[in-house]
């Protein structure tokens, strides 16, 4: 299966370009970020990769579960970059972790100066925080890492006929009693399928040409059918190499 891109997301509805503009400067800036979504199918994984692919090309994703041994060896190494889990979920799944393994991704973020991008279902912001904190025993400093919250919201009845939107985007300032502490800054609307901008992000993307810029780079590259991970990725490398 070919790789969806921030291009496609956008071509499809799932996100707009701003909201993708303001994604592509948070991995710049190497935030870390969680997806969450309700119910299954709802394209977390997807999202998150698309998301993911923005980055520099010279930052890492290490792929982990809280093997314990990998993470002692993370937090001496502190190559840099994204550690990835695939989910937190009390399930048997490879790669999907609940509990000791995600506290210790947590103290290996900590310790070794990493971002972390994960994705769990949950009925909405709040609750996937709570889900990191309470149901994972995650101190709030620790769960504060996450800068991000993307929450997914998948409709229709068959896998024919899904779709997906990202209802809401939201910016992580702290956790405060296994709560998230921040705003949205963008909410998706039912009533005529489009996106509100609530808020501009505080802790990061301040160059606010610049995510104008990138935003009408992904809208061209939607509106034009260049949604390839090879053309996205060329787009992205130009930019950087402009802007550097």
């Amino acid at each position: 299966m070919s790789q969806i891109t921030i291009a496609e997301l956008v071509r499809n509805g799932t996100i707009n370009a701003d909201m993708a503009a303001v994604l592509w400067a948070a991995v710049d800036e190497q935030k870390s970020f969680l997806t969450a979504a309700v119910p299954r199918f709802a394209g977390k994984t997807t999202t998150s990769n698309a998301v993911l692919a923005l980055r520099p090309p010279d930052v890492p994703v290490t792929p982990v579960a809280g093997e314990r041994d990998l993470m002692q060896r993370l937090s001496v190494e502190r190559r840099g970059g994204y550690l990835v889990v695939a989910e937190f979920a009390p399930v048997p799944v490879p790669g999907y972790i609940w509990g000791e393994p995600v506290r210790r991704v947590f103290e290996t973020v900590h310790a070794g100066g990493y971002a972390l991008q994960t994705a769990l279902h949950a009925p909405g912001v709040d609750a996937a925080m709570q889900e990191v904190t309470y149901g994972n025993g995650v101190s709030d400093a620790h769960a504060s890492i996450f800068k991000l919250v993307l929450y997914i919201e998948r409709f229709g009845y068959s896998l024919d006929t899904f779709w997906r939107r990202v209802t809401d985007l939201y910016e992580v300032e702290c956790v405060e009693d296994g709560r998230p502490v921040g705003r949205s800054l963008f909410r998706w609307r039912e009533r005529d399928d489009s996106f509100e901008q609530l808020a501009e992000p505080k802790q990061w993307g301040h160059d606010r040409a610049g995510l104008a810029q990138r935003a009408a780079l992904i809208s061209h590259l939607a509106a034009s059918g260049q949604t390839s991970a090879a053309e996205v990725a060329a787009a992205v490398a130009e930019y950087g190499s402009v802007q550097g």
